[in-house]
């Protein structure tokens, strides 16, 4: 799912194993609409929801100095259009990018990831084999400022990046992507980064009506599936240990997953309703805040991050992708949804 506009992150600060960062409950910012709030009125209203982390999906300079000294943290996003530049320029073109359009306008302590691209190994091939020049030139630019160990690169992707994803054991990546995503997966490996994915069981569940059952979809199934010896209750879970099998399956079992977008829309399609997306997100707040990981890492502190903050009646593609919205522009949540 192609987004612009910010990811909000709502921090919670569980244990995750090594030097893996504390796990995040997080909510898309899509600014693809024209009835949006004013940016001040958008970080009060992320204010007095206790939201500490705001995903930025370009680097914009007035939206990152109306964050600056709010006490927001970020992850920005580096646009798919921008990637050839950074990655057939030189680490000096990296760095003078990265202090003219990110660090002029924020405090470097402000910003917890740098997003490089997003969902392009399939949705937008052509930038493929410019997502990894181009994060090895950010990180030799954040190296030479000593912020190389404070921010962390990614690239986030779709979950059709997977050939095989069911059981989740038997998790594969495409492989007409190889070429491109391991050495993206052996970066992430050597700067102890996640592997960043947009999960999204809605769009499994509509794409598979004979073979996924909504209750499936939505935590409340009465029966599971057995993947030898391991049981899963939920299509969400599952999803998530796919990718693990699969990076597993290319020697890089020790990297973490981040759900960067995952969510279920309100209207605009099949299953669509206020209380499906309620009982969708509330099953994944009430994982990530228990702390219970999934059946492959138990116990393991999860990053996931919700979409949509608001609506965005300017999105192209099916009408659902306009209804993801948690909260309306006024800051009322269109449910409630509770965040701990």
């Amino acid at each position: 799912m192609r987004i612009q506009g910010f990811l909000v992150l709502f921090s919670v600060f569980l244990l995750l194993p090594s030097e893996a960062v504390a796990a995040t409950l997080g909510i898309c910012y899509g600014r693809v609409a024209d009835n949006l709030p004013a940016t001040s009125e958008v970080i009060n209203i992320l204010k007095s929801n206790g939201i500490s982390d705001v995903r930025i999906f370009d680097a914009d300079p007035v939206t990152l100095q109306s964050f600056s000294g709010t006490g927001i943290n970020l992850m920005i996003g580096v646009p798919n259009e921008m990637l050839p530049s950074l990655a057939s320029g030189t680490p000096i073109f990296a760095l003078q990018w990265l202090q003219t359009n990110i660090l002029a306008h924020i405090f470097p302590s402000q910003i917890r990831y740098i997003a490089v691209g997003n969902e392009v190994f399939l949705k937008d091939p052509f930038y493929a084999p410019y997502v990894v020049p181009a994060i090895v030139n950010l990180y030799q630019a954040l190296q030479t400022l000593n912020l190389d160990s404070t921010i962390k690169l990614s690239s986030p992707q779709a979950a059709s990046v997977l050939s095989i994803s069911y059981p989740p054991s038997l998790g594969t990546f495409d492989p007409s992507i190889r070429s491109v995503l391991l050495p993206l997966l052996r970066f992430l490996y050597e700067t102890k980064s996640p592997f960043m994915v947009n999960v999204y069981p809605y769009f499994s569940y509509i794409s598979s009506l004979k073979h996924v059952s909504l209750d499936y979809a939505l935590f409340r199934s009465q029966n599971v599936v057995q993947d030898g010896m391991l049981m899963y209750g939920n299509l969400f879970e599952a999803s998530i240990d796919a990718f693990l099998y699969a990076m597993e399956k290319e020697g890089f079992a020790d990297v973490p997953v981040v759900v960067s977008e995952t969510g279920w829309p309100k209207g605009g399609g099949v299953a669509a309703s206020v209380e499906n997306a309620l009982a969708f997100n509330e099953n994944v707040v009430r994982r990530v805040v228990s702390n219970v990981g999934t059946p492959k890492r138990p116990g393991v502190g999860m990053e996931v991050y919700l979409f949509d903050l608001f609506d965005e009646n300017g999105k192209g593609g099916d009408e659902c992708e306009k209804h993801f919205g948690i909260f309306g522009p006024d800051g009322i949540k269109a449910y409630d949804l509770r965040f701990n």
